[in-house]
């Protein structure tokens, strides 16, 4: 059995403002500009995802709204979890080794450096970093998502906004 991981990154977000939480940025021009865009892009390649995870923050939540849309995600199933935000790579991993095994396509929604450390950790692929609204599909041919572990992912595919700039 295959089970599906995907990797999304936050759009491009505004710089904290004067007394501002890192929690509450918002997203700025371009990131409102590359989510709608990166959930066609999902969209036209298959991104199905019986479950969302998201981080609570600001810049994450936006994200996430819009990429559903393109999806067609019921925006209100999305699961918004306090760990995801500032998560270590061990805390992400342990959400994913404890997924519900009727899930076979998840989509975790949330930060750096914690996205990119655990799609290197996963993949054994140097990713380097996974730029903003960029997003990863990897595959594990696995019957439990406790079995996902080091180096047993393939990765599938790596999209980001500026990959067809050229």
């Amino acid at each position: 059995m295959t089970k599906i991981l995907y990797l999304l990154r936050h759009a491009k977000s505004d710089d904290s403002v004067n007394g501002q939480k890192d929690f509450d940025r918002e997203l700025n021009q371009r990131g409102y500009y590359d989510a709608p865009s990166m959930g066609v892009r999902m969209n036209e390649l298959g991104v199905n995802p019986d479950m969302i995870f998201c981080s609570p923050a600001k810049r994450a939540s936006l994200t996430g709204e819009y990429v559903c849309e393109r999806i067609k995600y019921n925006q209100e199933q999305i699961i918004f979890d306090d760990d995801l935000y500032e998560a270590s790579s061990r805390t992400l991993l342990t959400k994913i080794n404890t997924l519900d095994d009727q899930l076979n396509e998840v989509l975790f929604i949330g930060h750096n450096p914690t996205h990119t450390y655990i799609a290197e950790y996963l993949t054994g692929k140097e990713i380097g970093n996974i730029p903003t609204c960029g997003c990863l599909k990897i595959c594990f041919e696995v019957n439990s998502w406790a079995e996902v572990s080091k180096d047993l992912g393939k990765l599938e595919w790596f999209i980001f906004p500026k990959d067809q700039e050229a």
